[in-house]
């Protein structure tokens, strides 16, 4: 097989799909679910720095818009990405990267275990791991069911659970500092029948919030026996937020002792 095949071949394989998910991003599915996801991404990668920042797959969007990192690029088996690499050999030094961000990269490929020890492997000690995918335990993998293997994408994907990629995470020594649930209006391909349910986003939060759609997941690399020290402008910061004035019920203010985690 020449290279050109092998290419061709590898990134039918690994990413084949990320180009129909692409198109799919524009259909009025896909837009709601689009616009979600670059939310989260957005929330989950403003406050991580460093020097650099991957995001592996769906290069034609851009999920570290948000993020300040000053040398950002994409990586896939596709044609228009920043570097074209087969995301389960990772053409980087270990301990290279501050920050990877992985928009429904595992569910198409051939082994996301690897995808993610690639990842861990790239990733400098604590760095970040921001994650997005399909909930099977959802509406969403419902219609997967009852879709035809000629469907496309995302309904050819395997979606993988929070719970087996939180397994897969703590495995390689991830900690999950940060989560969310989206999207619980059914997958309606009828623009004014997803716009009717559009108020299950608000019930769907509340009453089943772990039944969205999709997930954003982030996880930092935690390496034993490694302290960091941070700057002292940011471990200031963090002791007064520590010791911040916390309003009580009884209108008597507390000192808080340990500073508030992200939403999970």
């Amino acid at each position: 097989m020449d290279r050109q095949s092998f290419v061709s071949s590898g990134a039918h394989q690994y990413n084949g799909a990320r180009p129909a998910l692409s198109e799919w991003f524009a259909t009025p599915q896909g837009r709601y679910v689009l616009e979600w996801e670059l939310s989260q991404f957005d929330r989950a990668t403003e406050d991580v720095f460093g020097y650099r920042a991957v995001q592996m797959g769906l290069h034609q969007l851009d999920f570290l818009r948000a993020n300040r990192i000053p040398f950002r690029f994409t990586l896939a088996l596709e044609h228009g990405a920043s570097l074209a690499a087969d995301p389960m050999q990772l053409p980087l030094a270990s301990q290279s990267v501050d920050l990877v961000v992985l928009p429904h990269a595992l569910e198409s490929t051939a082994d996301p275990h690897l995808v993610l020890r690639e990842a861990e492997r790239v990733l400098m000690p604590e760095g970040q791991l921001v994650i997005s995918g399909f909930n099977p335990l959802s509406l969403w993998r419902l219609r997967q069911m009852f879709a035809s293997r000629s469907a496309g994408a995302p309904w050819d994907e395997r979606f993988i659970g929070l719970l087996r990629l939180k397994d897969w995470l703590h495995l390689l020594g991830f900690e999950l500092n940060g989560g969310r649930f989206g999207c619980y209006a059914p997958p309606f391909a009828n623009p004014a029948w997803l716009s009717r349910f559009l108020f299950m986003d608000k019930a769907g939060a509340r009453w089943w919030p772990i039944m969205g759609g999709a997930y954003v997941v982030r996880a930092v690399k935690r390496v034993h026996g490694m302290r960091l020290i941070a700057p002292a402008w940011r471990m200031e910061r963090a002791r007064r937020r520590a010791l911040a004035a916390i309003p009580q019920r009884n209108g008597h203010p507390t000192r808080n002792t340990q500073q508030r985690g992200s939403d999970g």
